[in-house]
C-alpha cells in the first residue's frame, strides 16, 4: 500500500529497534531474576496480599491472567491480574512485579490524576491509530480542501496515541518508585542483593514504555510529513 513506503520504513525502524532492546531486556532481566529467590519466602500473591494490606488498600481483588508477563491491575473493576508465575514465583522477579502492580492500586486508591488523565484517554486510543489511517486515506483521495482537513484530524489521531505514551511514563515511573518503597518499608526485602534486583526488572520495564514512546512520536512524525509534504501520491 502507498501509505507504507520506504519512508515509513525510514521512520519507523529506529523504532522498531528499539522496541526489540526494550523487550529483550525486560525479558532477560526478568528471566535472570525468576531464577534468585527471595529471602522473605513469599510468593507474588502472598506479597501482593500483604502490601494491599500494608498499604491501606482493602477493595482490590486478586485474579489470576493467562501469558507471561501479562500483569495488570485494572482500575475498572479494582482487579490485579497475576500471571501464574508471578502469582505461585516466590523469586525476587515475582515480588517486582507484584509489587509494581500494587503500586497501581494505591495510585488508584489515592486519585493520582496522570492515572486518571491515562486512563479517559484509553477508549479514544484503543480506536485512534485505525481511524487516523481510514481519515488520512480518504483525505487523500478525496483531493480536496475537505480531504486534506480529514487527513489533518487523523493525523490528530496519531498525535493523541503519542499524548498517551507520553502519559503512560510518569505513571509507570511512579508505579515502580512506589513499589520499591513498599517493598522496604513492609519489610519483605531481606537484603541489597534482592533490591537491586527489583530495581533491575522495574529499570528494564520501565524503558518498554520509552520505547513505545519514541515509536508513537515517530510514527506522528511520518504521518504528519506524509500529510504535510505535498508528495506526489500513486
Amino acid at each position: 500500500m502507498f501509505l507504507f513506503s520506504g519512508d515509513y520504513l525510514l521512520f519507523m525502524l529506529p523504532a522498531f529497534i528499539l522496541v526489540m532492546l526494550a523487550q529483550w531486556w525486560v525479558s532477560s532481566t526478568y528471566k535472570k531474576w525468576s531464577r534468585v529467590d527471595n529471602g522473605s519466602g513469599l510468593t507474588g500473591t502472598e506479597a501482593a496480599k500483604r502490601l494491599l494490606l500494608f498499604g491501606g488498600v482493602n477493595d482490590v481483588s486478586l485474579d489470576g491472567i493467562p501469558g507471561r508477563l501479562t500483569d495488570h491491575y485494572d482500575p475498572r473493576d479494582h482487579t490485579l491480574r497475576l500471571s501464574a508465575e508471578v502469582a505461585n514465583g516466590r523469586s525476587v522477579a515475582s515480588l517486582a512485579i507484584a509489587a509494581h502492580e500494587i503500586g497501581h492500586a494505591i495510585q488508584d486508591k489515592h486519585g493520582y490524576v496522570p492515572l486518571r488523565f491515562r486512563a479517559a484517554l484509553v477508549p479514544i486510543v484503543n480506536y485512534g491509530s485505525r481511524l487516523g489511517v481510514f481519515l488520512v486515506l480518504i483525505g487523500i483521495v478525496l483531493r480536496s480542501v475537505l480531504g486534506t482537513q480529514l487527513a489533518w484530524i487523523g493525523v490528530g489521531m496519531f498525535a493523541l496515541g503519542a499524548v498517551f505514551s507520553l502519559a503512560t511514563l510518569p505513571v509507570e515511573l511512579n508505579a515502580s518508585a512506589r513499589a520499591r518503597a513498599l517493598l522496604s518499608e513492609a519489610g519483605i526485602l531481606r537484603s541489597s542483593e534482592e533490591q537491586q534486583g527489583v530495581r533491575s526488572v522495574l529499570t528494564a520495564a520501565a524503558f518498554t514504555y520509552v520505547a513505545a514512546l519514541a515509536a508513537a512520536i515517530l510514527q506522528l512524525l511520518y504521518w504528519a510529513s506524509f500529510v504535510g509534504g505535498g508528495r506526489r501520491r500513486s
